[in-house]
């Protein structure tokens, strides 16, 4: 029985683990697993039933977690697991509760016949002795192997990346911490600071009376200018749409390409850049839920803006609402409450519910400030989305993937002219400002750069941040309004100075954290993280930390 256990576990690592090192380290972290058990339960049966149990359901966990973002478990999921972990877990898998219970119901008799008929007793020296020279031998293997930054976006290998991800974290963590920061900010020691002596000089009150027009920001997924690209052909006036009000077309740098739009939306929020978390960044959102206070909500909230989310998911995805209601977001509303189960939607259907909740908020002598998700653009693009929206679409001539690319683009710009003229005329005697703005570039982007690349020489320009790969595009609209100072809005600028460029451009006054990074802004021609290798980034965090805007990081 023992040994079909063991059998049945190595069957199941060969199923999933492909290659001699990643099959050896799974191995090893079978055996690792099988020994936490024994210092417990000292029967070798019950011990193989429940590692094999466990790996099973990690390897199941991981799947899970890769059909949703792409990535297999790492073990930063078990060191930041939260309430949301398990909340987003049972609003897209309902029955989940039910089915846990029935399988423990299953599993307590099943293990308890194991428990009597297992004759075999391992001593607890023993088993921690074999546990220690694992935990050396896995080790060795992961620094002597590094994890490389796309090997957990493979989809394979889950128990062996699983183990190897906890040697890079746990490296990661004794050296820098959660997030990359000076030692001491603006040249003042921690003791300098404890005795009084501010990290950022006081702000002056914001005049709320001050007539100051409403601000809508508008994540455009997956959208930049594809004539950066050779070769691409585009409908007639498809470049306008990226033009701001004075008829400049902008670049924004993203921290990310093909998918994660969760770190553009740390960006733009919080005016951090994710890149400082290192190899954490993937979890960023989580990790600063509830530690971050410091945000463009925030900065509005202080000059009597009210501050709405829509949010297209479910608002425990990634601790989403969390993050958001800590950097100031004061009404946050998700896929649950705009009465959907399906995330994708038309772009009409966002800007319809914008417009459901500032009518909601009329009359009200409080401007308000809404950050809007649009949906329409995001992959897959092998597949025609809603081909009803536009019954005149002529393909330009592209591939079929680059032309429907470019016809939800299309879309997009067609909801957003129908968006704005219904403001207009609804509201002509209030007036609003809209800053847009690409989270990433689409993962086909990497197809069209530059054709017939090298995949390795690929990842060494993704990995190397080159601006090819990461720029899309933002923008500036007036409705009923003309900014009165657009100097902020740089032509290449880093997402996470937006908040900069909306607050000047809506003629409020920034507040100590967004002024200050405002001369890094102006010092380094619109980097952040970028500038002198991060030191500009790092002294910024360290700011942050001291001022007590950051906590707990």
């Amino acid at each position: 029985m023992v040994a079909a256990l063991h059998l049945a576990a190595l069957a199941v690592l060969l199923s999933w683990e492909y290659g001699p090192f990643a099959i050896t380290l799974s191995v090893l972290a079978w055996i690792f697993i099988n020994c936490l058990f024994l210092l417990v339960l000292p029967r070798p049966g019950v011990s193989a039933a429940l590692a094999l149990a466990l790996v099973v359901l990690l390897i199941v966990m991981s799947r899970f977690k890769f059909d949703i973002l792409q990535l297999s478990l790492t073990f930063l999921d078990f060191l930041i697991v939260d309430r949301d972990t398990f909340s987003f877990l049972l609003s897209v898998f309902p029955r989940l509760r039910t089915q846990l219970i029935v399988a423990l119901v299953l599993a307590i008799p099943l293990l308890w016949l194991i428990w009597r008929a297992d004759p075999f007793r391992i001593g607890r020296r023993l088993a921690l002795a074999v546990l220690a020279a694992t935990t050396l031998f896995m080790s060795v293997l992961s620094v002597a192997v590094p994890e490389q930054p796309w090997e957990p976006f493979q989809g394979v290998n889950h128990i062996s990346n699983l183990a190897r991800s906890g040697v890079v974290a746990v490296s990661r963590l004794t050296s820098t911490g959660w997030i990359e920061a000076d030692a001491a900010a603006g040249g003042l020691t921690p003791r300098a600071h404890a005795a009084g002596r501010p990290a950022l000089p006081p702000g002056e009150d914001c005049d709320t009376s001050v007539k100051r027009p409403h601000i809508i920001m508008l994540l455009d997924e997956s959208s930049f200018d594809v004539t950066a690209a050779p070769g691409v052909k585009v409908p007639e006036g498809y470049t306008d749409f990226f033009k701001s009000i004075d008829g400049i077309q902008r670049t924004m740098i993203a921290e990310a390409t093909g998918g994660p739009t969760w770190y553009t939306e740390f960006n733009v929020l919080s005016g951090m850049s994710a890149r400082s978390f290192g190899d954490l960044k993937f979890y960023v959102t989580r990790i600063t839920a509830g530690r971050v206070a410091r945000g463009l909500p925030q900065a509005l909230k202080r000059c009597g803006y009210k501050t709405f989310s829509l949010y297209p998911t479910y608002g425990n995805f990634l601790g989403a609402r969390s993050f958001q209601k800590g950097t100031g977001v004061g009404h946050f509303i998700d896929m649950a409450d705009m009465g959907v189960s399906e995330d994708m939607q038309p772009d009409k259907f966002y800007f319809d519910q914008a417009l459901k909740v500032f009518a909601g908020q009329q009359p009200s002598p409080s401007p308000i400030f809404m950050f809007v998700y649009l949906t329409a653009n995001h992959f897959p693009w092998t597949s025609v989305y809603r081909p009803d929206l536009t019954p005149d679409w002529t393909p330009p001539g592209n591939t079929a993937e680059i032309d429907e690319y470019i016809r939800r683009q299309r879309m997009t710009a067609k909801d957003y002219r129908d968006f704005t003229a219904r403001l207009a005329r609804d509201y002509p005697d209030q007036s609003f400002m809209v800053l847009r703005f690409g989270d990433h570039q689409p993962a086909i982007s990497q197809k069209m750069i530059e054709p017939g690349i090298d995949r390795k020489v690929l990842a060494q320009r993704l990995m190397d941040a080159d601006p090819r790969y990461f720029s899309t595009y933002y923008a500036l609209d007036g409705i009923n309004f003309s900014p009165p100072d657009l100097s902020s809005a740089l032509e290449t600028l880093d997402a996470a100075y937006l908040p900069i460029v909306i607050q000047d451009a809506a003629g409020v006054p920034l507040d100590p954290s967004f002024a200050e990074q405002k001369k890094i802004m102006l010092r380094c021609k619109g980097r952040f993280y970028a500038c002198k290798g991060g030191a500009e980034a790092r002294r910024f965090n360290r700011l942050l930390i001291d001022a007590g805007l950051v906590r707990g990081l």
